[in-house]
């Protein structure tokens, strides 16, 4: 795309009689850790896989900024632990973070250690009301039993739950949808967002979203030029995508993208799947999901 992103999504809201954007999709981190992430996505890791430079590289302040100029009206603070005895600081951050940070959903996270079920009840009781798992970064499995007694509390809460367990862009030893089939089918209450739509395994976390009424998926880099290349989206799934408007969720990886903003909304566009689908993803689901004012 060559016009300005913040015209176009002016634009795309304008014909849409779209409020605003909701996305579900965003990481804000300590400064530390968040330079550590963009140093480890400039040296294409193993993870990654391929160079991916970050397109919006700002302070803390910039990047709200930026947001809020593009439309988004609330978004989360994703953030995920590598190592034990981490998750709990990223949870005391985030919540520091949601308070000083009225539009952001207020984000939590865990990683299997004995203390887990304790410090995932605090952050609910505090106002948690979206987890970030990452199975390929945290390299465990979310059958791990130090985590039975956290999927329960979630499930009871009815709290979602963001997990990345595709085994994109690069698979991991717990990645791919068999894991994630074994915890429906021991949790079925669970309220779980497939990030990425599960990217590259699309059709068999579109079978589980068949199977289970409370699985929702995320838009997130799928469709874009910059993710077709490598994990292009099966064509002859369209229809299963009218089938789940209702539970597509647009999520964009803001800031850590390496390509404007704009081209995340737009790759939705190009589907051509109507304005009542896009009004969905882009606002009405999010909003339906987490209890957000019209």
């Amino acid at each position: 795309m060559t016009v300005d992103t913040a015209t176009y999504l002016t634009d795309f809201r304008r014909r849409l009689d779209l409020p605003a954007i909701v996305d579900v999709h965003t990481h804000f981190m300590p400064d530390q850790v968040m330079r550590k992430v963009w140093a480890y996505f400039d040296a294409a890791g193993p993870l990654t896989g391929r160079p991916w430079p970050i397109t919006y590289r700002d302070d803390e302040q910039v990047r709200l900024k930026t947001l809020r100029d593009f439309g988004v009206r609330a978004f989360t603070s994703l953030v995920y632990p590598h190592k034990p005895d981490m998750a709990a600081w990223l949870n005391s951050w985030t919540a520091d973070f949601a308070a000083r940070t009225p539009d952001c959903l207020h984000t939590a996270t865990f990683y299997p250690e004995p203390d887990a079920p304790r410090y995932v009840r605090e952050a609910i009781d505090g106002g948690a009301r979206i987890f970030k798992v990452h199975i390929q970064v945290g390299a465990f499995s979310p059958l791990d039993p130090l985590l039975d007694p956290v999927w329960s509390i979630l499930a009871e809460s009815g709290t979602p739950v963001l997990i990345h367990c595709g085994s994109g862009p690069a698979p991991g030893e717990f990645t791919g949808p068999a894991p994630i089939a074994e915890l429906l089918r021991r949790f079925p209450a669970l309220r779980l967002i497939i990030a990425h739509m599960g990217t590259p395994e699309y059709r068999e976390f579109l079978d589980l979203a068949d199977r289970y009424p409370q699985l929702y998926l995320d838009t997130t880099m799928v469709w874009t030029d910059f993710s077709e290349g490598d994990a292009p989206f099966p064509t002859d799934e369209r229809t299963r995508l009218h089938r789940f408007a209702d539970r597509i969720l647009f999520g964009s990886d803001f800031p850590n993208i390496p390509y404007p903003y704009a081209e995340a909304v737009n790759a939705l566009e190009r589907l051509d799947l109507g304005p009542d689908w896009l009004r969905k993803v882009c606002h009405d689901n999010a909003v339906g999901l987490f209890g957000l004012a019209p």
